[in-house]
């Protein structure tokens, strides 16, 4: 999208206009609902997939909808609604791609610092700080590089809130695409008519693939974030798990299935096995010292190591490739502040919160860090570290994920690099004051969270200043949103991980790790276990670095592929359904000379919102059911509206899963004649 010259811009609403409703108390109470909702899916998509898909979008389409006609919500009031909204969706991908790491951390230490009020406090802490560092850094970013920075996802949003003033209707697409999924997932996470996960094992003894598993977790979710990515890095994503599932657990197999005593050992070093019991998880039998699953075991004894050096090694390429942009993006910003002439009046428009409150506000992060019991550490002094050091790398690394986002949007933004490079940096200084060990694994998560939580929120929050700032937003009442939707939507997210961290399968102490992937975290956990405690399998990380380097040297981005090959090849293969079908759709529609649908706007990518939506608020109430019902022993609802049982009898196994398969078919041919909508 081609960007007006800043001396030349108007926004849509004047700045001589005071008369449009903008900071009111339904706008500011929508959003914040909607922050919880998006807010709460989007834990339940991260701990499932490690993949978010920007909700700014998606709210801006339901505030004009439902803010005009039910409540005649103005523009302005609209723009508050999706702001305030997005915080939830921004803070829950920060909150679950490291704070689940205190879970898998060296010997449990981090154990006790999983609970809500640690929870809370992170996320509130490290959302407000995104937004605190952000507003001395919108005047150079959003006003003064209004033509170089597009900030894709929030001047898309901007066109959304506009066209919808004038009329456009948006919603109906997108709607469908919610009720489309709704159903599908009623009938697949409740009713068991579709099957979950259908999947081809291939016998211990194949002489081809042994112990090889091909099958997808054929969720609407799953398709909508497939097709929203699109085809490129949907194919890349899948790769990796090609390489891990059809590569190198049939490799691995054919060298240990004569000696499954060692894979035993290597989850029991994992704490992931008790060679000396039997383990329904992967089908671990004592007696004859073989697993039944054993695509499964070696899949935890040694592909998530090698994912983990991978997406570890990946991270770091993908910093030091933005390392120049980095550098002058922190240049450009303190020299626009330090230029910045303050006796000029100021509009509307152009009114921010003072620079006093981002003063007073990190002072006080910094004491409050320093002085609440939640926080590892055992003095304040070491507390105190804490805080100097999350003020320094945040206000580094929003400044960095601002700018950066505002070029290739929040979608692409490299936070995991940031956090990986956060963590190193804190390690080092731990190392340097002779904080070794696995006592201060604690410590450096807290800081490499807080900062995953604030660049996150930051990036976000550049979004919405630039849709504010095209539409004619007051960013003082914006920013005062954020702050809003921050803390509310955090109040519901440390308690959404908590309870879906609740087993619903037996032998499983916690559901993450085991139902829920989480791989941001694991690799988190995995880093600072390597760098303080020594505790880490070199062996196996260095194989993932090298892929990651292999692939860089090919000219493949190297982050996509390094998460297919940590994640299940169930979770990405689904997933590259979805963008086979954005590149099915583009394909038909230059086979006719028409033009590919745009990538945020288009009726294809409304419906595979609508999809995302609809799937990830159906499953986590369906995982939210089922881990209250497992809390209860089982004993509700959920077992009496089983009908797996029935459709198995009457169909077998194989047509079960085949009868999934078609429904699963059915959808993608739904999204594409969607898309394919005149």
């Amino acid at each position: 999208m081609e960007q007006p010259n800043t001396s030349n811009f108007k926004p849509y609403i004047s700045p001589e206009n005071t008369s449009v409703k903008e900071f009111t108390l339904r706008a500011v109470v929508l959003g914040a609902l909607f922050g919880v909702l998006f807010g709460a899916a989007t834990v339940y998509m991260a701990l499932k997939a490690g993949l978010t898909v920007s909700a700014s979008i998606p709210i801006a389409v339901i505030a004009i909808s439902l803010g005009q006609r039910f409540f005649g919500t103005s523009i302005l009031e609209n723009n508050i609604i999706q702001t305030a909204g997005s915080a939830g969706e921004s803070v829950a991908a920060g909150v679950v791609f490291t704070l689940p790491a205190f879970l898998f951390l060296s010997d449990g230490v981090g154990k006790g610092f999983f609970n809500y009020w640690t929870i809370l406090m992170l996320a509130i802490f490290g959302g407000i700080l995104g937004v605190l560092m952000m507003i001395p850094l919108r005047r150079s970013l959003i006003v003064k590089e209004h033509g170089n920075l597009p900030y894709p996802e929030g001047s898309a949003c901007a066109q959304v809130l506009i066209a919808g003033d004038k009329g456009g209707d948006f919603a109906q697409m997108a709607y469908r695409g919610l009720g489309v999924a709704f159903v599908y997932a009623l009938l697949q996470k409740i009713f068991h008519v579709v099957a979950e996960t259908p999947t081809w094992f291939a016998a211990v003894k194949n002489k081809y693939l042994p112990a090889a598993a091909v099958g997808g977790e054929i969720t609407p979710e799953y398709l909508g974030v497939g097709y929203i990515i699109g085809p490129r890095i949907a194919g890349v994503l899948v790769a990796g798990g090609v390489l891990a599932w059809l590569g190198f657990i049939p490799l691995l197999a054919t060298l240990l299935a004569d000696h499954q005593d060692i894979i035993a050992a290597q989850l029991s070093k994992l704490n992931l096995l008790d060679p000396t019991k039997v383990s329904a998880r992967y089908g671990w039998d004592p007696a004859t010292q073989e697993f039944g699953k054993l695509s499964e075991a070696i899949y935890r004894a040694y592909i998530r190591q090698i994912g983990a050096g991978a997406v570890a090694g990946a991270g770091f390429i993908t910093l030091f490739k933005t390392l120049p942009t980095i550098i002058s993006s922190f240049k450009e910003s303190l020299n626009d502040l330090r230029t910045r002439d303050k006796s000029v009046a100021v509009a509307r428009t152009n009114d921010d919160l003072s620079l006093k409150v981002v003063g007073i506000g990190s002072l006080a992060l910094v004491l409050l860090m320093a002085v609440l019991p939640n926080v590892p550490g055992d003095n304040f002094g070491g507390k105190l570290l804490l805080g100097l050091l999350v003020i320094v790398f945040g206000f580094f690394f929003v400044t960095v994920s601002s700018r950066i986002v505002g070029i290739i949007g929040s979608s692409n933004n490299p936070i995991s690099g940031m956090t990986i490079a956060t963590i190193m940096g804190t390690a080092l200084v731990f190392i340097g004051v002779g904080w070794t060990g696995k006592v201060y694994e604690p410590m450096a998560l807290v800081v490499g969270s807080m900062i995953c939580i604030a660049a996150a929120n930051a990036g976000a929050t550049s979004q919405d200043l630039k849709t504010g700032y095209i539409v004619g937003a007051t960013p003082r009442y914006q920013q005062l949103a954020l702050f809003i939707g921050v803390i509310v939507s955090s109040l519901v997210i440390g308690m959404t991980v908590l309870f879906l961290d609740t087993p619903t399968k037996p032998g499983y102490e916690h559901a993450i790790g085991n139902e829920f992937n989480a791989p941001q975290a694991t690799l988190m956990a995995t880093l600072i276990k390597g760098l303080l405690s020594y505790n880490l399998d070199w062996q196996f990380v260095l194989v993932g670095l090298f892929v990651a380097i292999t692939l860089e040297l090919c000219s493949v981005k190297s982050l996509s592929f390094a998460v297919g090959l940590y994640l299940p090849l169930s979770t990405t293969l689904p997933i590259w359904v979805g963008g086979a079908m954005r590149g099915l759709t583009n394909w038909m529609a230059e086979r006719k000379g028409e033009k590919p649908e745009d990538e945020d706007l288009g009726k294809g990518s409304l419906f595979a919102t609508g999809l995302v939506a609809g799937g990830a608020l159906m499953g986590l109430v369906a995982a939210l059911w089922s881990a209250k019902e497992a809390s209860y022993n089982g004993q509700g609802w959920l077992a009496s509206l089983n009908l797996e049982e029935k459709v198995v009898h009457a169909l077998g196994t194989d047509g079960y899963q085949m009868l999934g398969v078609a429904f699963f078919a059915t959808l993608a041919w739904l999204l594409v004649r969607a898309a394919r909508t005149k």
